[in-house]
């Protein structure tokens, strides 16, 4: 299962959120969105769990949590 996550801290990086995701299960790949120009995090990236039960875990357990002083949105990718 593909997750979208949300509003995170721009110096939040990959390795970070691989962390706070696999505390819930495995994750398959992680990947933070860039910005072409500058290289730095726009915010928002995936995560994917092939589990898909973990997958739900993570996404109730951690949408609308704290990270970084930011509250970040959990939700399955489109």
């Amino acid at each position: 299962m593909k997750l979208l996550v949300r509003n995170l801290s721009r110096s939040t990086t990959e390795q970070e959120l691989r962390i706070l995701f696999s505390a819930h299960g495995t994750v398959a790949e992680c990947s933070l969105v860039l910005d072409q120009v500058t290289g730095k995090s726009k915010g928002f990236g995936f995560v994917e769990m092939p589990n898909e039960v973990e997958a739900k875990a993570a996404l109730s357990t951690l949408h609308e949590t704290r990270v970084a002083k930011n509250k970040i949105r959990v939700k399955v990718a489109q």
